[in-house]
């Protein structure tokens, strides 16, 4: 067994968006010493509405090597692209 302190991404929501972006990582032992230590590190300057800590060993990711087998699936589906579509001239800029 390690004594390593847990390993923690940190999300933060800024004032003028409604999506939290991973802005970093850190050490702490806890959840709340994981939220304070977001706090006092990512939000010094009062940028955050809210903040999310999540363990670093609770996030299952793909790995880059699979991505032709978890996306190229999309590819025979040509209807889900925005090319499919005419749009009309009066619809303007999209």
């Amino acid at each position: 067994m390690t004594n390593e302190t847990p390993l923690w991404e940190v999300f933060i929501r800024p004032r003028n968006g409604l999506a939290h972006r991973h802005c970093g990582s850190l050490h702490a032992a806890d959840a709340e010493m994981a939220l304070q230590a977001a706090r006092d590190v990512y939000t010094r300057r009062g940028e955050g509405t809210s903040i999310w800590v999540v363990p670093s060993a609770e996030i299952t990711a793909s790995d880059p090597k699979d991505k032709d087998e978890l996306f190229e699936p999309t590819a025979d589906k040509i209807y889900r692209h925005p090319t499919f579509y005419d749009i009309p001239d009066e619809v303007g800029h999209m």
